[in-house]
């Protein structure tokens, strides 16, 4: 279990998050942003389109966050109390159940600009369904993430990605940073090496 001692006890109790809460909180709200779309005329098809492309944005925001935030360089005493309340904490207890997903209050907070981007890149009808996509893709990902570390997959892709995580965290940790894909790793260069990969077969 992860303490986090330098937390009064109702702080640290808003760092504590069953993986059910996730989509229970944060499906309605896609549903929510869809409607929105459609009542502004969209069709299905166009709404579909319109998600697919919000997934794929979360999936580069997904892939940003964990390797320039997640794994930032502190030196300073808040900065590293700071990163070990984000990440590092995972890091060093990456089976604790309770922290491999990110908390509603903080997922709100950080809802709000990601928000504003879809208004500024979208149309007032396109920008919901975009969102309503990339919040769906920031679920799948805190299923994923949470399965990867507690579920025991039986066929390949699903056992291939476990691998690819848990390479991350306890072989090369400055490599393999995408959750739900290896997709920016290939992009960006930052693929763990291939004798570690066959390593963890």
């Amino acid at each position: 279990m992860c303490t986090l001692k330098m937390l009064p006890p109702f702080q640290q109790f808003l760092t504590l998050t069953e993986w059910y809460v996730i989509p229970l909180i944060w499906l309605p709200v896609v549903g929510w942003f869809i409607l929105k779309s459609i009542r502004m005329d969209l069709t299905i098809p166009q709404v579909t389109l319109f998600m697919a492309f919000g997934i794929f944005i979360w999936t580069l925001l997904e892939y940003t966050l964990h390797r320039f935030l997640f794994h930032i360089k502190t030196k300073s005493y808040w900065g590293n109390t700071i990163h070990y309340l984000i990440h590092g904490c995972h890091h060093k207890h990456p089976m604790d159940g309770l922290r491999l997903v990110f908390p509603p209050a903080a997922t709100a907070i950080l809802l709000l600009p990601v928000w504003n981007l879809m208004n500024f890149l979208a149309t007032p009808s396109t920008a919901p369904a975009m969102f309503g996509g990339g919040l769906l893709g920031y679920v799948i990902y805190d299923i994923t993430h949470y399965y990867l570390h507690h579920g025991q997959p039986t066929s390949e892709v699903p056992k291939g990605l476990k691998k690819y995580h848990l390479n991350h965290h306890f072989r090369i940790q400055d490599r393999g940073f995408g959750i739900t894909s290896p997709l920016w790793d290939k992009a960006f260069g930052t693929l763990p090496p291939l004798k570690l990969a066959k390593k963890n077969r």
